[in-house]
């Protein structure tokens, strides 16, 4: 435990916990004083008030009877149970009657509230036998043990004849009253501390276990175990909603790490061929003598081989920054009806020449959030492989480009008459990067179109769906709802 509990001080939560407890700890400890000290104000207020009234009694008495009634009055009240501080004495200071058997020095030689508490004994604290002692015998600093000698305040007030007459209270009652609450802090502020202790230790030791194992999936991570993911116990708490993140941020990242990894087997393999073109054909030039004519043709193959490349070099670039949900190009407002205008009038002229009929139906206005330039781009290659694949279809040949709206999302379709894909595999591998199905293998292109515009309507919070029509293919890009504005 020792070695454990410097590790609990190191976390937040641990020292959050002890400075909490420090600052309730003072708060509890100044407003019990303060609430102590009020208590004992007011206390000795109503303690004064009662001697007031008392003090107003005797008087009373004393008018109506004289000096005898008021000490017969004084025993009296002496002798009851709990009763105040009672005592007459003469001009010198002489103890006549009274329940108080000494005094502090000086306390008679005043008149009227006593300054500060003093000390007295009462009457059958000291000695057996009752004395009278005057005012020189009461300095005497043995007059009475310290254990019996008690704290009190009195009014002190002389008879026309000079007689004294001191009515007091016992300090006792406030002085009980704060040592009781003293000793509940003190009782409150120990049952504090040890189940403060208790709940540090255990909860403590429980976050450190919960730290360690994430601490040890993090070191099996960083060392080259991507399918490595924290623990998450099912409790719901902040290590639960930090590990649920953080697996989340590694699938993602394993899922580029692998989408890296398939490029770059792509790259090795499908690029490769066209390579080998540009190197046979250079070859080819350099070994023969075919002129200025032949030399003219070879470099425009060359120029046309690797224009292809490049265009195919810039899909992939495009495909990675989008899929990795990074583009520099700005989302606005797109009218989704105009740009499948532009597209079709785009393709007619191509569409017409392998004799495929190219239709959109005149719509108005659809506004959607997005870029209009990937919109074209992944729009193109839709219809692009629509026109190409449909010409070699035993009907007419026909390409539909269609907006559809339900449930606040909009789709574009495009549907073909074509071939298209039966088989729900294939249609799922269709839109991955350089695959080219067996029945493609005989038709110009690298495989990245439909890969760009997955990735475009990824980029864009929509989908791309690869459905089978009656006959042919029905490619569908379905946009979000739009954000409210």
């Amino acid at each position: 435990m020792a070695s454990r509990l410097p590790a609990i001080m190191r976390t937040t939560a641990a020292r959050l916990s002890a400075l909490y407890f420090v600052l309730f700890a003072l708060c509890a400890v100044v407003l019990v004083f303060y609430m102590t000290s009020l208590s004992a104000s007011m206390l000795t207020a109503q303690t004064m008030e009662t001697i007031n009234e008392e003090v107003q009694g005797l008087d009373r008495a004393y008018r109506r009877g004289g000096l005898p009634f008021l000490v017969r009055v004084v025993e009296q009240r002496s002798r009851q149970p709990g009763a105040n501080l009672y005592l007459i004495a003469d001009a010198n200071g002489r103890i006549l009657t009274g329940n108080v058997e000494s005094l502090e020095p000086g306390v008679l030689e005043t008149e009227g509230w006593t300054e500060r508490p003093f000390m007295y004994q009462r009457y059958g604290e000291g000695s057996d036998e009752r004395r009278q002692p005057n005012i020189s015998e009461l300095e005497a600093p043995t007059a009475a043990p310290t254990e019996t000698r008690h704290a009190a305040i009195a009014l002190i007030s002389r008879l026309p004849n000079q007689m004294i007459v001191l009515v007091g209270r016992d300090l006792g009652e406030p002085e009980r009253f704060q040592k009781v609450v003293k000793r509940a802090l003190t009782f409150a502020l120990g049952i504090m501390a040890l189940g403060g202790l208790l709940i540090w230790y255990f909860v403590g030791r429980r976050a450190l276990k919960r730290i360690d194992s994430v601490s040890e999936a993090g070191k099996r991570i960083m060392g080259g175990d991507l399918s490595g993911r924290l623990p998450v116990t099912g409790a719901g708490d902040e290590f639960d909603r930090l590990s649920e993140n953080l697996n989340t941020m590694l699938t993602r990242i394993a899922g580029l790490n692998e989408g890296l990894k398939q490029v770059s087997d792509n790259i090795a393999h499908d690029l490769k061929t066209p390579l080998t073109r540009l190197r046979n054909r250079a070859e080819a030039a350099l070994a023969g003598d075919p002129g200025e004519a032949g030399y003219r043709e070879a470099l425009e193959a060359t120029i046309a081989e690797s224009d292809r490349l490049i265009k195919t070099f810039n899909a992939i670039l495009m495909i990675s920054r989008l899929e990795a949900g990074y583009s520099a190009e700005a989302l606005a407002k797109v009218d989704l009806a105009a740009t499948v205008h532009d597209v079709v009038e785009l393709y007619e002229p191509a569409a017409e020449e392998v004799g495929v009929t190219l239709e959109a139906p005149a719509i108005g206005s659809i506004v959607v959030d997005g870029n209009r330039e990937l919109i074209g781009q992944a729009l193109s290659n839709i219809v692009d492989n629509a026109i190409k694949y449909s010409a070699s279809s035993s009907e007419k040949p026909k390409v539909d480009v269609t907006i559809d709206e339900k449930d606040g999302e909009i789709s574009v379709k495009v549907a073909d008459n074509g071939p298209g894909i039966p088989d729900e595999n294939d249609r799922a591998r269709a839109t991955e990067r350089f695959v080219r199905l067996e029945r493609s293998r005989t038709q110009p292109g690298s495989g990245l179109g439909l890969s760009l515009a997955k990735a475009v309507m990824k980029f864009h919070g929509g989908r791309l769906e690869l459905l089978p029509g009656n006959p042919g293919l029905t490619v569908t890009m379905t946009f979000p709802k739009r954000r409210s504005e």
